[in-house]
């Protein structure tokens, strides 16, 4: 266990005092949520009531959690603010920038050879103000947090949106920007909108070909990509306890999805044998005494309209395998819907790979259940018409499974095991082929299925599903293949019916541990940071401007973006990863997958001063250049998806002032704000449409700003006619001194607490 009991018991220590105190301030039972809500706020803040929704609340963290391709500008920020070490402790995890190529074996020597100036920078920020550090090959970061440091009842706020996953160890988890994760480092309080709470009520258990990737999926489903935003799902009922804790992991991970803060099971024991599998027997001890602390009243499951602002219900008895996609998470579709799935998105039935891993699912319980196919298609001589690819979620799970002859049974399949990393999740797929651009389905045990995500190719369909059925994805070679009710035929021509997966939660004869993947350093402030002069990749930042105190006047609009714009459209990954150190560098990226909503086309806008057609961040650098400032006009959801900061800092750097939209995803309204830029709504979505592709832009009141107030968009058109639209905001007081001093970095510098 890489803290000591103290550490949680500290945290537990103070939990029943603020539970009952909670009780009596709101005059009810409580969800878990409100429980570990309560126990988390900042001394003095914990005797308020607080409005679900609206209010903001600050919060003191236990933990911070960073992947490498985040983790670069967060720790630039950080080595600015004058601390000598981390106010919280603080991990880092090299996962993002390993390629998968041809295995495991050459693809992880590669990646330390292309990334050691990152991976040396990361290093070395580690070192200098003691924080742990996990080699690349260690694990993917979420999977990781789950074996060694998520706990019941804590609060881990992590940079990256799939923070989320420690969930299902009973831990309030949420994936943030860098510069959230600075305020916790420095000592200042972390602030968040006081969630709603969305109660899931399990009923039943698992059968079949069912699987936990198939609770979220469904849900999915039922809350669409926005449903969850600003909330936090809490799932409860005797459903929940049938369910593993990876299990429960997998389900609240893909809660990124559908906008929520984060989600959380109550502690069972399922966590406690997991807590106890993986060396952290004193921390289910601790846990075991607070238990009626650690999950929520038994008022709430009785009557639970009472207590969550939405209550959904899933029956597990009934739940049947999915197919989600493509292009959007929420386009959920049971295995027996398929033949309308695929007609409605013009996909190809044909299954061209299938995938399993990234941090949702790739423990060892999903190779553990995944393998059982895999053996029983063996036994009865079926091959794969797909070709099968692997991630490990860490180098624990990969050798516990090489150990359990996981991986050789893999092997005989003809699988590809990939390094212990994200991989093809995030886009780091070298897949031969893909630059041809030809329609291809594809099925994988992942979170997201953005257009061109994996591979690049705008034309894979991408298709979310649980592990086992990625393997059965790859061995029927079809999308419209049902385990429930068909049958494949073996290389002898008999008939041959897969029998329903099954496998061990944990393994029998316990993990195989492996200390060299981390380095722990007490913390050496004279440590010297790498970063080579004229680097590519890192980039000291400068500190953003501040407000000039004045209106926006005379701006010109940038892009005018029509349908979903995720963090990836905004900020793509792949390629562009090698550039997560150097703000410059990748602001080249900006906003080139985007659809300009005046001409249908990506990366191709007006630049108004000649009429020129031209890039998206050519177009921005080119008003920069001349002074002009520059305003982005999103659609709904604005931001959906990753945490990734770039997507604010990006625009923030070339000039861009505003984002307008018809509504935002949470972690990058944030960002938005913590990078000094005005993120505003449309107060009636329909002035959307007046937006001319012409106009030039003005944002007037901004001087007699007060929280709920509204602003003014002027249009100046180019027929010289005009038009107003009014402009609503969620800025508090706090965050409007960011916006003033050019950037909450900017802003912390003058109160950061004092470096011991």
């Amino acid at each position: 266990m890489l803290f000591n009991s103290d550490f949680v018991n500290n945290v537990y220590a103070k939990f029943p005092s603020r539970v009952l105190a909670a009780r009596g301030i709101l005059g009810r039972p409580l969800t878990l949520t409100e429980k570990i809500l309560y126990a988390h706020l900042i001394d003095g803040n914990e005797d308020k009531v607080y409005i679900r929704g609206k209010d903001f609340a600050e919060f003191n963290p236990d933990r911070v959690a960073m992947q490498d391709a985040t983790a670069q500008m967060a720790l630039l920020q950080f080595s600015t603010a004058g601390r000598a070490s981390s106010a919280t402790p603080v991990s880092v995890h090299c996962d993002h920038l390993i390629q998968a190529r041809k295995n495991a074996a050459l693809d992880l020597p590669q990646a330390n050879e292309e990334n050691k100036e990152v991976y040396a920078f990361l290093e070395s920020v580690c070192k200098k103000y003691g924080l742990d550090f996990w080699k690349p090959g260690a694990g993917i970061i979420h999977q990781v947090v789950l074996e060694n440091y998520a706990f019941p009842g804590g609060l881990i706020i992590g940079t990256d949106s799939h923070t989320v996953n420690a969930g299902g160890l009973g831990m309030l988890a949420v994936g943030v920007g860098g510069a959230d994760a600075v305020d916790a480092m420095v000592g200042l309080p972390w602030e968040l909108k006081y969630p709603n709470i969305i109660g899931v009520k399990l009923r039943g258990s698992l059968s079949g070909f069912a699987s936990p990737k198939d609770v979220i999926l469904k849900l999915a489903g039922i809350l669409k990509v926005s449903g969850g935003t600003d909330s936090i799902i809490e799932y409860f009922g005797e459903g929940a306890k049938t369910l593993s804790a990876t299990g429960k992991g997998t389900i609240c991970n893909m809660g990124a999805e559908v906008g929520a803060t984060c989600s959380i099971f109550g502690f069972d024991s399922s966590i406690e044998k997991y807590l106890r599998a993986t060396g952290r027997a004193e921390v289910a001890d601790s846990a075991k005494k607070i238990i009626s602390y650690l999950r929520c009243d038994a008022e709430v499951e009785v009557e639970p309209e009472k207590y969550f602002d939405k209550v959904v219900e899933i029956d597990l008895s009934t739940l049947k395998p999915h197919y989600n996609g493509p292009f959007s998470p929420d386009r959920s579709f049971a295995i027996n819907e398929m033949e309308t799935s695929i007609k409605e998105a013009e996909s190809t039935a044909e299954v061209s790979a299938a995938l399993i891993g990234s941090c949702t699912n790739s423990s060892y319980e999903d190779l553990s259940k995944a393998i059982s196919i895999v053996r029983d298609a063996l036994a009865k001589g079926l091959k794969p018409k797909a070709p099968l690819y692997i991630n490990p979620g860490s180098e624990i799970v990969k050798a516990t499974a090489e150990r359990d002859g996981i991986l050789r049974s893999f092997a005989e399949f003809g699988a590809t095991i990939f390094a212990n990393a994200c991989g093809p999740c995030i886009g780091m797929w070298k897949r031969e082929g893909a630059e041809k651009g030809e329609k291809n389905s594809i099925v994988h045990s992942f979170n997201r299925n953005f257009s061109a995500r994996a591979d690049g190719n705008e034309q894979t369909h991408a298709f979310v599903a649980s592990p086992e059925m990625a393997v059965i994805a790859s061995l029927s070679g079809s999308l419209l293949f049902n385990p429930e009710t068909d049958f494949l035929i073996n290389e002898n021509g008999e008939k041959q019916k897969l029998v329903p997966p099954w496998g061990d939660e944990l393994p029998v004869n316990g993990f195989v541990f492996n200390s060299d993947s981390v380095k722990i350093s007490a913390g050496d402030i004279s440590t010297e940071i790498a970063i080579e002069q004229g680097s590519s990749r890192l980039q000291i930042l400068q500190p953003f401007a501040p407000w000039s105190g004045r209106d926006i006047l005379n701006a010109k609009l940038l892009i005018k973006v029509k349908g979903k714009c995720t963090t990836d459209h905004i900020s793509k990954a792949g390629e562009w990863l090698k550039y997560r150190g150097h703000l410059e560098n990748i602001s080249g990226n900006l906003l080139i997958g985007a659809t300009n909503a005046f001409n249908g086309k990506k990366n191709t806008v007006r630049f108004q001063p000649s009429g020129k057609e031209m890039g998206v961040p050519d177009a921005a650098k080119a008003y920069k250049a001349a002074k002009i400032q520059s305003i982005v006009i999103g659609d709904e959801n604005y931001g959906e998806g990753s945490s990734r900061e770039h997507a604010a800092m990006e625009p923030r750097f070339l000039g861009v002032v505003a984002v307008i939209a018809k509504s935002f995803a949470r972690i990058h309204e944030t960002n938005l704000k913590k990078q000094g830029m005005l993120a505003l709504h449309f107060a009636d979505e329909n002035d959307y449409d007046k937006i001319l592709e012409s106009d030039t832009l003005a944002i007037l009141g901004l001087s007699s700003f007060k929280p709920g107030s509204q602003f003014t968009l002027l249009l100046h058109h180019a027929d010289g006619t005009q038009e107003e639209i009014h402009l609503t905001h969620t800025y508090n007081k706090s965050q409007w001194e960011w916006f003033k001093a050019g950037s909450a970095l900017n802003a912390l510098k003058n109160k950061c607490p004092t470096s011991t």
